[in-house]
Parts: structure tokens; sequence; C-alpha cells
């Protein structure tokens, strides 16, 4: 019990550690925590998760497995894939049996595996692995539409893989008997079938009975992960690898069913994907036997080779004929497709059976299994940024703000930030106030902020930082508390004094931004402020202008709002925080109106206070 847990804190550790080494430093953590469990596992011999667990490491696997698909099912709106549904269902009715086949050829006329092998091999070289793709999304800045193609294809091929391979074993276990594959392909959709509709019933009694009060809210997530386990096992008892069809149609289900009361439990459930992550692959790297590496011959580099740059790229290209996207992003398509956590489980479950049928190239799958998800995770994921830059299909780069809120402050704000070449969008549901901004040229989004379909209609990726600009001091607070989860807490502003826990008046701290300004300018201040002229100025700090300088050369009034770093970042000045620019990084501040400036805006107020038939005649004159 004692090794158990020492095996089960050191995986903990890696994994977790490995992500935020991957944060740091911006390399890719699937490549990160591969590499640890490799280090931790056959090389150090620090820890042994077949010794530790025994019988029991197969199903944790094919759980945590399952627990991922679910969550990813939960990420697929169908309001998404209306805007790639063309190109997914390409990838899954085209590219499954297009990328079998030719994954059949490679494994067979240059990996030198016998047919059967090559043939249930390739079918599960057809997943590509959300659990690899995603991460490398998250950490990559990728234009909506190939991002949004690559993560659907991710998640539903994965069950489609795992079934290409159900069939392809239980035809070579068969056919001694005389079976054909009529006798076995229909019994096995007929499964998949039943396995999906029994994800879909689960999901509508989810449906059912959270909104109606049936489950109370400290019971709805642990009710929600025994379902999925529950089902993804009773799955598996009809059809080997249905389970995997069934969660997966679960989670897409609840997630197009619109619950409300699923919206507080998604932060929790991307919790447990990130923790099933680190801690799967730590397992399966740290399990690789050094002898399934000695086995490896020249003619698997030669495969490994074709299948990057010949098999994926000729099934997305054969996929994608006759459609609308464009080449550049189908290019791109074509180079990444690393594969993770399911081929390498899969391949390890079938291994074992084909040796008991009487195919000896079946125990040479876990190492190849092994080097083809190294082989594809470096590649990809060290040249994705590159391939993308490249093709075109790279999104912003440097830190954007997304302003909510369309008020003259934040209009001001808009345009200062976009001539310092910051990325910058305006929302508001007002199409009427959004006319400022629309007229300076600023990006604008017209719609509800906290809207469910934000997050398909508007792009969240380039944003890092939020800025809650509106009237409402209270809604502020409410945008800052929603979108900190994704955003980050410590990313989040809004205008108004940091709340005062001893003040059972004020809104907690909790649930607020950070206070903009170290004075904590409420929305009423700026308003009344940007009355008077104030306006916002950008000085570049140097060896010879310090901030102190900086301060000397401002009115008295005047307040800093945020300090641009040379690699794009924003540090913004509140009341705990007072960042200290070095040379070459740009202050931005907020300040009263030089007297000429001053004497013009009183000017455009009283002048916006005439009545409109006094201004036609000043006009007229």
């Amino acid at each position: 019990m004692e090794e158990q847990a020492l095996v089960i804190a050191a995986v903990g550790v890696l994994g977790i550690g490995a992500q935020w080494v991957a944060w740091r430093t911006g390399w890719p953590a699937i490549v990160l925590m591969l590499a640890a469990g490799f280090l931790a596992g056959p090389v150090f011999h620090v820890i042994d998760p077949e010794h530790a667990f025994g019988p029991m490491l197969e199903p944790m696997i094919s759980i945590g497995v399952a627990l991922i698909l679910f969550e990813g099912g939960l990420s697929l709106d169908f309001r998404e894939f209306r805007k790639v549904g063309r190109g997914v269902m390409r990838l899954a009715v085209v590219g499954v049996p297009v990328g079998w086949f030719l994954g059949s050829l490679a494994c067979y006329y240059i990996a030198g595996l016998v047919w059967p092998v090559a043939i249930l091999f390739a079918g599960i070289l057809v997943v590509t692995g959300p659990t690899v793709v995603i991460p490398l999304l998250r950490q990559s800045s990728v234009q909506q539409r190939p991002a949004a193609i690559l993560k659907w294809e991710g998640i539903v091929n994965d069950p489609a893989g795992a079934l290409c391979a159900v069939i392809a074993y239980e035809y070579f276990r068969l056919s001694a008997t005389g079976t054909n594959l009529v006798e076995i392909v229909p019994p096995m959709l007929i499964a998949a079938g039943l396995s999906g509709l029994l994800g879909y019933a689960a999901a509508k009694a989810i449906a059912w009975a959270f909104p109606r009060g049936a489950v109370p809210e400290f019971l709805k997530v642990p009710v929600l992960l025994v379902t999925v386990i529950v089902v993804f096992v009773i799955s598996n008892l009809i059809e080997h690898e249905a389970g995997l069809v069934a969660v997966t149609v679960m989670g897409i289900a609840l997630a197009n069913m619109h619950i409300s009361s699923l919206r507080s439990i998604h932060p929790f459930k991307q919790n447990v994907a990130v923790l099933l992550v680190s801690g799967i692959f730590i397992l399966l790297s740290a399990s690789l036997d050094l002898e399934s590496l000695r086995q490896f011959e020249w003619r698997f580099g030669l495969f490994l080779l074709a299948l990057l740059f010949l098999a994926r790229p000729a099934t997305i290209l054969i996929s994608l004929l006759f459609t609308d996207i464009p080449w550049n992003e189908r290019l791109f398509l074509a180079w990444i497709a690393p594969r993770g956590i399911v081929l390498v489980a899969i391949s390890g479950l079938f291994a074992l059976r084909l040796e008991n049928i009487g195919y000896g190239d079946g125990a040479i799958l876990v190492g190849l299994s092994f080097a083809v998800v190294v082989t594809t995770i470096v590649a990809h994921g060290f040249t994705i940024d590159l391939v993308a830059k490249w093709l075109g299909v790279k999104g912003e780069t440097r830190p954007g703000v997304l302003i909510v809120g369309s008020t003259l402050w934040s209009g001001a704000l808009a345009r200062q930030l976009a001539k310092l070449d910051i990325p910058v969008t305006i929302a508001d549901s007002s199409f009427q106030r959004l006319a400022p901004a629309r007229q300076s040229g600023v990006p604008i989004y017209h719609g509800e902020i906290l809207n469910e379909a934000t997050e398909h209609n508007l792009d969240l990726s380039p944003f890092q930082v939020l800025i809650a600009a509106t009237d409402n001091e209270a809604y502020n607070a409410l945008v800052c508390n929603e979108f900190a989860f994704e955003i980050g807490r410590d990313r989040v502003y809004q205008l108004g004094e940091a709340g005062d826990e001893h003040d059972y008046r004020a809104l907690p701290a909790s649930l607020t931004g950070r206070a903009l300004f170290a004075s904590g300018f409420g929305v009423d201040d700026v308003n009344l402020r940007q009355a008077q002229g104030w306006v916002f100025r950008s000085t570049k700090v140097s060896d010879r202008f310090t901030l102190d300088d900086v301060k000397a050369h401002l009115p008295t009034d005047a307040q800093f709002l945020m300090v641009l770093r040379k690699d794009g970042q924003l540090r913004f000045f509140t009341h705990a925080a007072n960042p200290e620019p070095s040379s070459g990084e740009v202050v931005i501040s907020y300040t009263p109106p030089d007297p000429p400036e001053q004497i013009a805006a009183e000017k455009a107020a009283q002048k916006s206070r005439k009545p409109a038939p006094e201004r036609k005649r000043e006009q007229k004159t």
C-alpha cells in the first residue's frame, strides 16, 4: 500500500510539474510529461506502475480515457459544428476509411508487419487524440476554424479508431472458423449504435434530473462522474471498446442540451481532465519496457516518416476535396495529427490479444505505438507555431484586451491601446452604444458577453486580459467572476475599489475583478473625468527618463493605468500591484488635459448641451 501511495504521489508531482514547466517555458506539455515518465520509469526505475497496481492498471487507464473523452465531448457544441461541420464530417466519413487503408499499406510494406497486425494497427492509427490536440491548441494561437476542426476530429475519431481495431481483431479471430465480414461488421455496428443510445439515454436522464432538483448541488459532480463510468463499463460489456462511443455521445448530447446547472461544474471537470491527462501519460510512459524499444528496426523509422509525410497528408487532402476550406488550412490540418493516450492504451490491449491468437508481431505494437506517439508529439508540438505562421493560420500572438462595455472612457482606452498595436475588442449588447467604437475603427462584438453562445461566436483565445467597464459595477463583477477561470483571476479587471471583506454592504473581493488604478476609480469617477477632458497618454521609459521622471512631467492628479512590457505583456497598476517598468517599456497613464485640450473639451461639452436648432444655426454661420 505504501508503494502504491508513493507511485500515486510521484505521478501527481511529475504530471503537474511537467504542466507547470510547460506553462513557464512554452514547450509542449505532452512532450515534457512523456519525458518525465520515461525517466522515472524505465531509465531510473523510480516508479513501476505495473508492479504497484498490477491488474488494476489497465482498467484505471481505460476509465481515465473514458472520462477524458466525455470531458472532450462536453466541449463540442453544434453551434460551432455548423461552421466546421462539413470538414469534420468529411474527416469522419471519408478520412477514417482512407486513413485506415493508407495506414495498412504503410504498416505492411514499410514497417514489415504481417497483414492482420498491420490492418489492426492501422485502424488504431486513425485516432488523433484530444488529450494531445487540445493542450497543443491551448498553448498555441491558431485561427478558430482549423483549431475547431482538429478538436472535433480528435474527439469524434477516437471511438471510430477503436471500433476499426475491434472489427479487425474479431475478423482475424473468427476467420479460422469460416466467418466473413458480413457476419462480423453488422453486429459490431449494432453494438456501437446501442452503446451510443445508452450514452444518449444517460444524458437525457441527467438533463431531466439536474434542473428539477432531483439531485442536490453537492452531488451533481459525483453523480455525473459515476454515471459516465457506469455507462462506459456497461457498453464495454456489450462490445469491446464500445464504451468510448457511449461516453463520447453522452458528452456531446449533454453539451447541446444547454443545462444551466452544468455551467457550475465546468471548472471542476476541466481540472479533472488536466489531472487525468497528466497521470495517464506519466503511467503509460513509465510502464514502457526497454526490451520493446530494442525491437525497433530501421524500417520502423521509415514507417514513421511515411506516416507523417505520406499517409496523413494524403488522408486530409483526399477527404477535403471539393470543400470550401482554404488550401492553407488544409495543409495545416495535413501536418498536425499527434497521437496520444488512446493509441497507446488500445495498442497495449490488442497486443496481448493478438499474441493469444498466434500473431507474434503483436508484441511489437506497444513499442511501435509509443514511437508513433513520441514522434508525432515532438514533431507537431515543436512545429505547430512555425507551420501555422508559415501557412497564415496563426492567430493573434500579442496579448489582447477584451473590454466589456462601450462607454466614452472604454472607447478612449481602446483607441490608445490600438495605437500601441495591442489587439483590442469592445463587447456590448447595445449596437447603438457600440457606434463610436465602430466609427473609430475599433473591433467590436455585438452580443451579451455572458451568453453561452459567446464562446462560439467570439474567439476568446487572443485575449489575455479582460476589463469590465460598463456603467454597472455589480454587472462588471459578474463578468469578471464568469471569465476568471478561463482568462485567469489575476487578469480580469474592473472599475471600482477592491472589495472590503469587513463591509457587509460591499461585494466580496472573491467575486470581483482586480480594481483598475491604484486609487480604485469607479464608474462615476472615470465618467466625470472623461467629461472634463481627461486623456490617456503613453510614455516610453528609458535609462535617462525613468518612472519618477514620468511622474514629474505629468499633472499631480494623473493616474498610472498599465505598463506595456517589451514582450507585449500587460501589467496593471492596482491597489495591490505597482509594476516597475524597465528601459524601453511603455507606461500608459490617465491624466487631466493640458490647458488647450481642456478648453477644447469644455467647448465640446458646452456645444453638446445646446439644443439641436441652436447648433444648426451655429453651423450655418
